[in-house]
């Protein structure tokens, strides 16, 4: 037994050597583990000024739906991604405005992740001093510094900077100047006019890209999205077409798709499904031009014969950029009458609607900008994941309940029986 699993082995690694042998030398290196490939850079930049203490983000102060949101995006930071965090304004609370304008400090050092110590050091943020932009984007250039991989600054702040002549803008232009390859991409907090033209600029001049937010879920999703860019800047989205009703809409696979849609259209794309998958898709709208407030984009998961099976939405009634919204469907693993399982994809028909409108004056043609993500994967091998039971997190909860009132009910019943056995008994 032991000599014929010897010379099974040894023919296997024969041929595995043949095999490798014969494939192209293009094959063979792209078929190389990324152990020499560069990791990306990312460094968020947080606003930790006095403003942060404003309580209009969903009932909470900025500062906490910052802290919320950056707690979400290091538990899915890919593995591959170094990561640092600086603040601005989170340690000086004086008047001497010289001293303020230095407030600026690395919190957590560029590197591989520790999450927990990264959280950690989130937590003991308070809101501060000033909004020094301009000395903490030198300061996250220089920690991004060297290397071959992409570099992205994530800036969030929910104003503009108060230490002039020192120009962020002008900043941004000279980092772009040096040719080094670092992308700023700008996060205004419910930003007012004067905000929002300093972070734009400052996006723009590093070929970066500037968002509006106004709900911990945007910021959240927002920066999710840019460091998973950033661990895969090279993806570009393929363009595709939604046609009016599923029948006749374009079959998508995994990747990153871009589209067009009319104000207030519905669009169309299909998804095959395997049973024991999951279908994870969004859907972003930009509003690359002025619309009007009361806007909302809807991305709605539903069978070929139009049965609904579920949905996601986003809406808003002030100015932003990009509206994003997301779905999940896991597809139970049936079996047929012999017990064996069913392998036939479902079509999943995805239907993006959005209800933005636009002044008279506003150009609606082209359509506004559509970035789609599709992705199946495994679906849940464990009854216990909130996903299969299409509940959320609060499954348990409500189940909870339902025993607690069944027990509750029974009780009161065999005590009320109880009651008029013994009046009719006296």
């Amino acid at each position: 037994m032991i000599t014929s699993k010897r010379l099974a082995a040894g023919v296997c690694g024969l041929l595995a050597t043949l095999a490798v042998g014969l494939l192209p030398t293009s094959a063979a290196a792209a078929d190389e583990p990324d152990a020499k490939k560069p990791s990306p850079k990312v460094e968020l930049v947080l606003d930790v000024s006095g403003s942060m203490r404003a309580r209009d983000i969903d009932g909470q102060s900025r500062m906490s739906a910052a802290k919320q949101a950056f707690n979400e995006v290091l538990d899915a930071v890919p593995g591959e991604v170094q990561l640092g965090i600086r603040t601005l304004g989170a340690n000086y609370p004086g008047p001497d405005r010289q001293t303020g304008c230095k407030d600026t400090k690395q919190l957590y050092p560029v590197g591989p992740l520790d999450r927990t110590e990264a959280k950690t050091a989130v937590a003991t943020l308070a809101p501060t001093g000033w909004t020094p932009i301009g000395p903490a984007l030198l300061g996250a250039a220089d920690d991004l510094k060297g290397g071959a991989a992409s570099r992205r600054i994530v800036l969030i702040t929910d104003g503009e900077d108060t230490c002039a002549p020192l120009d962020p803008c002008e900043v941004a232009r000279d980092i772009a100047a040096k040719g080094i390859h670092l992308t700023v991409d700008t996060l205004g907090l419910l930003p007012d006019a004067k905000t929002r033209k300093q972070l734009s600029c400052i996006a723009e001049a590093t070929g970066g890209t500037y968002t509006s937010v106004r709900h911990t879920g945007e910021l959240r999703d927002r920066v999710h999205q840019l460091v998973d860019r950033a661990a895969d800047p090279v993806v570009t989205p393929v363009a595709t077409e939604g046609a009016d009703q599923c029948a006749k809409a374009p079959v998508l696979k995994p990747g990153l798709y871009s589209d067009r849609e009319k104000f207030a259209e519905h669009r169309w794309y299909r998804v095959d499904v395997r049973p024991g998958q999951e279908l994870r898709a969004s859907a972003s709208i930009g509003a690359d031009r002025a619309v009007n407030n009361d806007y909302g984009v809807l991305l709605r998961a539903s069978t070929v014969h139009g049965r609904e099976i579920v949905r996601g939405s986003e809406s808003g009634d002030g100015r932003t950029d990009v509206v994003s919204s997301g779905l999940r469907y896991p597809k139970a693993q049936l079996k047929n009458a012999e017990g064996d399982a069913k392998d036939a994809p479902e079509t999943v028909c995805l239907q993006l609607s959005n209800s933005f409108a636009a002044p008279a004056s506003v150009k609606t043609e082209p359509g506004l900008p559509v970035e789609l993500a599709i992705d199946v994967v495994d679906g849940p091998s464990d009854a216990s994941d909130a996903a299969s039971f299409g509940l959320g997190r609060g499954w348990w909860l409500l189940g909870a309940l339902a025993l607690a009132g069944l027990v509750t009910g029974l009780l009161w019943g065999w005590l009320s029986r109880w009651r008029v056995a013994v009046w009719r008994t006296n």
